[in-house]
């Protein structure tokens, strides 16, 4: 098959709720509850269920939240809390679904030989402007912390 079926064939598979990777292989997962049945059988109790799926997802979206500005695997944690409410709602699955295939085309784009020269360009020249203005505070300044200039 060539490029451009596959594309449609992708296309396709992901209006239906299908993913295809590279291989052609497909995953048809449905959309929806995982919930064990004797959980989905009685509606009370898959309420609560959903309910304690969403609480735990929202606890650990938040504390990937505030991990974004605090230490921690901010991006990380919020994906897995995303997974956590992947395993009961729909949306949160067909968002997991985008991301990943979002991630791998930035993958295969970062790949490219061009791609990669372009960011190792550019990388060479944060460093030597990050190396000049290092040098020029040490050349104006010495070793002396920034909290610790007295005003001249």
């Amino acid at each position: 098959m060539n490029t451009g079926s596959n594309k449609s064939v992708e296309a396709t598979a992901a209006a239906h709720g299908v993913t295809v990777d590279e291989s052609g292989s497909r995953d048809e997962r449905a959309l929806g509850s995982r919930a064990p049945e004797f959980v989905k059988a009685r509606r009370a109790l898959h309420i609560s269920w959903q309910v304690g799926v969403f609480v735990v997802g929202l606890a650990v979206v938040a504390a990937g939240a505030a991990m974004l500005v605090l230490p921690g695997p901010g991006w990380v944690v919020i994906f897995g809390g995303m997974a956590i409410w992947a395993t009961e709602f729909a949306w949160a699955q067909l968002v997991l679904r985008w991301t990943k295939r979002k991630v791998t085309e930035a993958a295969q784009r970062a790949l490219d030989p061009r791609v990669r020269r372009r960011n190792i360009i550019l990388t060479s020249v944060g460093v030597v402007i990050v190396a000049a203005v290092s040098g020029f505070y040490l050349w104006k300044f010495g070793l002396v912390m920034p909290w610790k200039i007295e005003n001249q």
